[in-house]
């Protein structure tokens, strides 16, 4: 059975740096705290399961040896290089050993291994997989990698808007076979946050 690689797209966690929208309405420094929480949670939860390989891919490229990815076991961490968003997400999928490969965001909170385990699983009948989120954008993509990436995959998205996920699924040629996951949501704003509270 080949490797399962799971990549856990992260920024570095600096206030003022990561949540800028929610810390427009909680603050810089408590959006920071909050980013840092949850990202530390994920990678703990996510790399004790023995089922997958976890790959930590860090912006900026400089972050590498950030103070913060030395707190908790993580041998493998590389760069998201430059480029748009989605030329940075296909480099997981261009770049790593053999086998399936899971991408997620590194702040979604309610996601679990079960989450994961059920993409996988959904990627042994289908070439691509993703996972939605209620304001139109997705939380996680898979691929089988038994053929190469649709070569249009992630042009013309407009990302951070209700139709990313839309965008995408309309880049993907016929043949290749897609499935949905489950709907999770990250953090964006105050009241997502709330939500996550309640």
């Amino acid at each position: 059975m080949m490797q399962r690689h799971l990549v856990i797209f992260a920024r570095a966690p600096q206030a003022g740096r990561v949540k800028r929208r929610l810390a427009e309405e909680i603050g810089m420094m408590e959006a920071g705290r909050f980013y840092r929480r949850i990202l530390d949670a994920q990678i703990r939860r996510m790399t004790r399961d023995p089922r997958w390989t976890v790959w930590l891919f860090v912006t900026p490229d400089t972050a590498l040896r950030h103070p913060a990815w030395h707190l908790v076991p993580f041998p493998h961490r590389k760069p998201q290089r430059p480029g748009d968003l989605g030329r940075r997400m296909k480099l997981p999928f261009a770049t790593l050993p053999p086998g399936p490969v899971v991408l997620v965001g590194s702040d979604i909170p309610a996601m679990h291994a079960s989450h994961i385990a059920r993409a996988f699983a959904l990627l042994g009948r289908h070439d691509l997989v993703f996972g939605p989120a209620r304001d139109g954008g997705f939380w996680l993509v898979g691929a089988r990698r038994s053929r190469p990436l649709p070569f249009a995959l992630f042009e013309g998205v407009r990302w951070s808007t209700p139709t990313a996920l839309a965008d995408t699924l309309a880049s993907i040629p016929r043949q290749v076979t897609v499935a949905l996951a489950d709907t999770l949501d990250d953090v964006d704003d105050a009241d997502s946050l709330r939500r996550l509270s309640i």
